[in-house]
């Protein structure tokens, strides 16, 4: 389809804007007018979050992607821009509800299949290799990778180009001209897609309030060897498990004061093994597992851990805990998280730093000195990227609404003719025509879903409803028998979860009895032979007696037999 037969380019985020991680972003080209649809759809990234202790039961969220699994006989690949969590995590949940082909660099690729693996769904998945800056179609889409530099390996800018306009999606990226691990930012590569002319970019807005340069990962080296030279016991390294250039930089610092380094933390060993296979972190001595860090002196080791944003099943936690199997921590040790507070986790990390002060540990992160360099674009790097693209419209995404809105703010200033603030769902008409025609044309449902167990179920559903009840006023099931339709024919059963102190269970409880014989004594013949009536005013009675004698109202279930 080209433009002559008025295809719209259209752009539609489903996760990541208006907020930070769990991306998931579609263009479409084709025709849209609220009533009859002919698109063709394309997918960069598939990202998933982790859970702040909400929903409760479940560690990991992901954007719903039931719009275009409705349509997914239209959509025609997933293109991911890098290995991090919040740009790939939901491949191995939720392909098999799309079933589309796969594109990603080597690293990329190679960090998938391990995922992929875990999940038994290697094989079936059809993953196809792009070479750094390939170029390739995906029907009637036109793509170029251009490299960037960010956290990771082979992070991507997409340049997309079709009959109606071309866009280059960013990905996660800075300009850092030594990253230690991969290739520089490819400038000339913007810039000459600038020459060419781009109607839109669709960016990276993480640090759009923050001034100057996000700064080098080389310069980030000097400091941490001195940081660890001045520490007498063990240290450890919380960090990103997917920053390759944060393992290396570690390691390099570690072996400067003398010090073997040990991986803690299941995904650490992924990530290591992945780059390892596709040529980075050659120079880097092999790690040490976990289980033998022990038999290293403490002032000869580096443990590097999982855990810096403060999640429970992850190493550093278990050791602040005391519940890893391998590592202990205590008095004379020191804590260095090298890495960015993420906006939501403050309370965790908070809990976390508390729990390790408590054990003596001395805790270093980001406010006591130079541990960490960002991985996204501060607002210097954000204008740098204007003048290389020079797009005639802007729609910031990766961010809060803050941020996309200072994002929005600084385009203005570099010559943009039209910058977009935008959330999920908004579906946005980017061309063909003038900037200032684009604008948002519809909106779709979008949600999230939680993993549950081995499923995704709907954040907002009835599972998740009677579960959040259940936390914050307990549980309570009770189970009755009728005689014939005489009534009881003994005593109702009552237990209780998370509403009683052992206290109060016999006063509390006889008197919800005591509701139970005034209820089933107040039913006429008809009721009493009704089950589901039976049960919903015996609920109703319980929880009225709950809340009558605690101020709560537990989740209540009623068991009815007929003897």
């Amino acid at each position: 389809m080209n433009s002559a037969d008025g295809a719209e380019l259209l752009f539609l985020p489903l996760g990541g804007t208006g907020e930070i991680g769990m991306n998931l972003n579609l263009y479409g080209l084709g025709r849209w007018d609220g009533r009859h649809e002919d698109v063709d759809w394309l997918m960069v990234d598939f990202g998933i979050t982790f859970a702040d202790g909400w929903p409760p039961g479940t560690d990991v969220i992901l954007p719903d992607p039931a719009f275009i699994e409705k349509r997914r006989d239209r959509l025609l690949g997933l293109v991911l821009t890098h290995a991090h969590e919040d740009h790939l995590g939901a491949v191995p949940y939720l392909w098999q509800r799309l079933g589309c082909p796969i594109y990603a660099t080597p690293f990329t690729r190679a960090f998938l299949a391990r995922k992929l693996a875990d999940n038994g769904i290697v094989n079936e998945v059809p993953v196809h290799e792009v070479p750094l800056g390939g170029r390739f179609d995906i029907g009637p889409f036109d793509l170029e990778l251009i490299t960037l530099t960010h956290s990771i390996p082979e992070p991507n800018a997409v340049a997309i180009r079709t009959s109606a306009g071309t866009v280059l999606h960013t990905g996660d990226w800075k300009l850092d001209p030594d990253p230690v691990v991969g290739e520089a930012s490819d400038e000339a590569a913007l810039s000459a897609l600038g020459d060419e002319g781009v109607l839109a970019i669709v960016c990276d807005s993480t640090n759009a309030l923050a001034e100057g340069h996000s700064g080098s990962e080389a310069a980030l080296k000097e400091n941490l060897t001195d940081l660890i030279g001045a520490c007498e016991g063990r240290v450890a390294v919380g960090c990103f498990a997917t920053n390759v250039a944060r393992l290396q930089t570690i390691s390099e610092a570690a072996r400067a004061n003398g010090r073997d380094v040990a991986l803690v933390g299941r995904s650490l060993w992924r990530v290591q093994a992945a780059a390892r296979e596709t040529g980075y972190l050659a120079d880097v001595p092999a790690f040490v597992p976990a289980e033998d860090a022990g038999a290293i002196p403490d002032d000869k080791l580096v443990l590097i851990c999982t855990g810096s944003q403060g999640e429970s099943r992850a190493a550093l936690s278990r050791i602040a805990q005391g519940d890893h199997p391998h590592v202990t921590l205590g008095a004379g040790d020191t804590v260095i998280f090298s890495s960015k507070i993420i906006p939501g986790n403050e309370v965790t990390i908070g809990r976390l730093h508390n729990d390790l002060v408590a054990l003596g540990v001395k805790v270093i992160d980001e406010n006591d000195a130079l541990v960490h360099v960002s991985g996204h674009p501060n607002r210097e790097e954000l204008v740098a990227m204007y003048q290389h693209v020079r797009p005639a419209i802007s729609v910031p995404v990766h961010g809060e609404r803050r941020h996309l809105e200072a994002h929005a703010a600084l385009a203005r200033t570099c010559q943009v003719n039209k910058a977009l603030v935008i959330e999920n769902g908004a579906l946005v008409r980017l061309g063909p025509g003038e900037a200032d025609d684009a604008s948002v044309i519809d909106h779709v449902p979008s949600g999230r879903l939680a993993w549950d167990g081995n499923r995704a179920i709907p954040i907002d559903g009835e599972m998740i409803r009677v579960r959040t009840r259940a936390l914050f006023h307990g549980s309570a099931v009770v189970t009755i028998a009728l005689d014939g339709k005489r009534g009881l024919a003994g005593e109702p059963q009552v237990t209780t979860a998370g509403v009683l102190e052992d206290d109060e269970t016999e006063g509390v409880i006889g008197r919800i009895r005591d509701a139970v014989w005034r209820t089933i004594d107040g039913l006429g013949a008809k009721a009493l032979g009704d089950d589901a009536a039976v049960r919903e005013a015996v609920r109703i009675a319980v929880r009225r007696s709950f809340r009558d004698q605690l101020d709560k109202r537990p989740v209540t279930t009623v068991h009815l037999v007929r003897i």
